[in-house]
Order: C-alpha cells, then sequence, then structure tokens
C-alpha cells in the first residue's frame, strides 16, 4: 500500500533505482496525456533550503518539450521485474508511440501536480520545475563533453522541487 513519507527516509532506496536503471521519467503534454522516459541521471538534494530532484534532459528529447510546456513531472522508481519496460521507454520516442498503452502501466493520480504517478511503482517523487540551467560546453571537461556530446546535444538540467513523495507497491 503507498503511503505519503519524508523524501530523507527513501533517499539510499531512490539512488540505488537510479544506480540500477529502474527509474521512468513522466510528464504530461498541455492536454495533459502522459509520456514517459527512463532515466539514469538524476540527483536529489537541497537547493534553497527546498528539497529537489534535479534531471537532465537534451533538447532533442520530446520529454524536453513536455517539460518545457507544463513545469511538472514525476521520478518512478520500479522494481527489477519492471527492467524490460524501462529499458523500452528508454528506446522509443512518445513522440510515435503511447508508452502507457504499449507497456500496460498504469497511472495513479497525483496530490501535488498534474503529472500522475505510475501504479506498481515502488517510490514516487511528485516534483515542480522551480529553475533550469544550461549546460554550457566550455564548462563541461573534454574528456566527458568528446565522450557524451558529439552531437552538440547539450542537457538542461531541471530543479524540480519536491513537493511529495510515495512509499510502497500499490498493485
Amino acid at each position: 500500500m503507498k503511503s505519503e513519507i519524508q523524501y530523507l527516509k527513501i533517499l539510499e532506496k531512490a539512488i540505488k533505482g537510479l544506480e540500477e536503471s529502474r527509474t521512468l521519467l513522466c510528464t504530461i503534454d498541455k492536454n495533459e496525456k502522459p509520456n514517459l522516459m527512463a532515466i539514469g541521471w538524476g540527483n536529489i538534494g537541497i537547493i534553497w533550503g527546498k528539497p529537489i530532484f534535479s534531471i537532465l534532459l537534451r533538447p532533442s528529447r520530446y520529454t524536453y518539450s513536455l517539460i518545457e510546456e507544463t513545469g511538472e513531472f514525476t521520478i518512478n522508481i520500479v522494481d527489477d521485474e519492471y527492467k524490460e519496460i524501462v529499458t523500452y521507454c528508454g528506446s522509443i520516442s512518445g513522440r510515435q508511440e503511447d508508452k502507457f498503452q504499449n507497456t500496460g502501466l498504469n497511472m495513479l493520480k497525483s496530490k501535488y501536480v498534474k503529472v500522475p504517478i505510475i501504479k506498481g511503482s515502488i517510490i514516487n517523487f511528485e516534483c515542480k520545475v522551480i529553475a533550469k540551467i544550461d549546460l554550457m560546453p566550455e564548462f563541461i571537461n573534454e574528456k566527458i563533453r568528446k565522450q557524451v556530446y558529439k552531437s552538440g546535444d547539450y542537457h538542461r538540467i531541471y530543479l524540480g522541487e519536491i513537493l511529495n513523495c510515495w512509499y510502497g507497491i500499490d498493485h
């Protein structure tokens, strides 16, 4: 059963979900149609005295345009049985396919944002963007720049204030 929890109590489990590629970012478009994206880069911390989940998105990604439209997202950490779904969501664009329909995942209503959380996930964060930071090539280590940014598609970092956190599985 899902229950609201203080995010610090599940911080280690959330970071492990990122490390193990079990994290789905959910967004919506202006008509509230949801989209999923697998993420492996993120961070949780305190900025300006607020709990923050930071995510990195490239401008070429469909999810980027959705967050630009709505300024909200949810982070959904799933267990190992969802690994194939996470892989699928990281390899197909929501521009062409409805990932919720194709994966059979179900949504639950969030409490503080319009973006849904994923039913069956272990941890959910409801986030509202409070700042955006564009990575600038001249400030990135040359080795990383050559390895990760060959196409020049530099990430934007979104700082999402964590408005609520859920823990537990609700099948």
